[in-house]
């Protein structure tokens, strides 16, 4: 029996399912941005992309913290 994501991670299931794209492909999406500050990612995802706050925050916070940008 596996534990429940906590975190962030916990926001990725319903990431997937509603955006469509897998979690990897919008972490190398952020990897891949000349921005480097959360806010100012969370804010390009939402507005190039379409993603809500929480999802975008969520994203950003754990490749941040996991040193993926």
């Amino acid at each position: 029996m596996s534990t429940p994501a906590k975190g962030p991670a916990s926001y990725f299931p319903s990431i997937e399912q509603k955006y469509g794209r897998p979690v990897a492909e919008w972490i190398e999406l952020i990897r891949s941005s000349p921005l480097t500050r959360h806010m100012e990612l969370v804010a390009w995802l939402k507005t190039e992309h379409g993603l809500g706050h929480g999802h975008a925050n969520a994203l950003v916070a754990h490749t941040l913290k996991a040193g993926d940008n």
